[in-house]
């Protein structure tokens, strides 16, 4: 009985160390818990999206079980064996700087197709991309507005510079010569497209208005506000985010607020966008459904996806979308057969904007007590679109749920 201690600790040694090397102690491979090899060899039934701030991630630290939640999905090739996209509402960079990320915090291969920004529906707005637009945020906003198709772009320094006069809060910042510039040769802006917040809130605010107020001439004052204005195109209408602090921080949708505050205060009038996209836009969830179709064509997944399972952790914005992306396919499929998905279900989870919670509640009818709402001012509260299909501590139940339900087994 004395030597049975010394035995299992050699045993377990023996298994430490085979883990390590990515081998089962019995010699076959271990490199990840993903599906089993007759789980791989069947067409995936359901898409899943992803939100990626508050959900894999605070900031620029993984959340943890983020990576193992994606373990569970490789195949024996090391691919995912079922189609994911990841729609975020962060747009301040490029798609392939966030596919990269993932990777790394991930430990997995992303594509940039994989990866739906705030803004990358701003693609299929084909009728602004020869205008004249003035691009608001931070980032690489010309690159951004590039990538999207957008060929003539002007940003709000470059107004600033062509016209010191008009950015006049920062003390520090105003003109040492008042003397107003003699009248530059400045093409007229003929729409707005806000990718994001931006750094200077008083700056663009200002700015933007005098582009608003003067039919995209910022120098020529009218005596009456031209309505309707010229068209305005906003994505990422999040109120509030999760980051690495304790508490939510500002969103594009509160700088969002401070300009319809700003221009109604003016005006007397509301300012109307031509497009408002990211969740919980249904053009965001339409983008994603095709992408989630692409992917299953491409690697030859001929089985129908019948089910879109979206993962996030902002009732306001993941919760309502996909449940009122969940309604329009339900609506769709009466009397049709297309062979798009049927459903999309909602599952919240507890490590993000909703992360008050101690423990997860029973009935996702309690998941949502907030009566105030922080959705966009286009947008209605209905009870019923935030309040989740399912409410879970982190991702990695999330993917727990979804394959326990597709009646998936995971290879341990």
């Amino acid at each position: 009985m004395a030597a049975w201690p010394q035995m299992f600790c050699r045993l377990v040694k023996k298994r430490l160390s085979c883990w390590a090397q990515g081998i089962s102690p019995s010699g076959v491979l271990a490199a990840h818990r993903g599906l089993t090899s007759s789980d791989v060899h069947r067409s995936p039934r359901f898409g899943l999206l992803f939100d990626i701030d508050g959900v894999l991630v605070r900031g620029r630290n993984p959340i943890p079980g983020a990576a193992e939640a994606f373990r569970r999905l490789l195949g024996r090739d090391g691919r995912l064996a079922v189609p994911v996209v990841f729609v975020t509402n962060a747009g301040n960079c490029l798609r392939q700087e966030r596919a990269k990320e993932l990777s790394r915090v991930l430990g997995i291969e992303v594509s940039h197709d994989q990866v739906i920004l705030s803004h990358s529906p701003f693609r299929m707005f084909r009728q602004f991309h020869d205008k004249r637009v003035l691009v608001s945020g931070q980032g690489p906003v010309e690159e951004i507005a590039k990538d999207l198709g957008f060929r003539d772009t002007v940003t709000i320094e470059d107004i600033r510079r062509a016209f010191p006069l008009l950015d006049m809060v920062d003390e520090t910042r105003r003109p040492k010569n008042l003397v107003p510039s003699p009248l530059l040769t400045f093409p007229t802006v003929e729409a707005i497209v806000l990718l994001g917040e931006p750094v200077r809130w008083e700056t663009s605010l200002q700015l933007i208005l005098d582009v608003l107020l003067s039919s995209g001439r910022p120098t020529e004052w009218q005596k009456q506000p031209p309505y309707p204005h010229i068209p305005v195109l906003a994505c990422n209408m999040d109120l509030l985010w999760m980051a690495e602090a304790k508490m939510p921080r500002f969103g594009h949708g509160t700088f969002l607020v401070c300009l319809e505050t700003l221009y109604h205060k003016i005006t007397g009038k509301e300012l109307h966008y031509e497009a408002l996209i990211g969740k919980p836009s249904m053009v965001t969830y339409s983008f994603a459904e095709q992408l989630i179709m692409s992917q299953a064509r491409e690697r030859g997944w001929d089985t129908p996806i019948q089910t879109l399972y979206a993962v996030g952790d902002n009732p306001m914005a993941d919760i309502y979308g996909a449940n009122l992306y969940n309604r329009h396919l339900q609506t769709q499929r009466e009397g049709s057969s297309s062979g798009r998905p049927q459903n999309c279900e909602s599952i919240l989870v507890c490590t993000g904007v909703y992360g008050n919670q101690k423990e997860v509640p029973a009935d996702p009818r309690e998941s949502i007590t907030e009566t105030v709402f922080h959705g966009h001012r286009d947008f209605q509260l209905e009870p019923g679109l935030v309040e989740a299909h399912h409410v879970v501590q982190d991702v990695e139940q999330a993917v727990e749920l979804v394959l326990k339900k597709e009646g998936l087994n995971p290879q341990i």
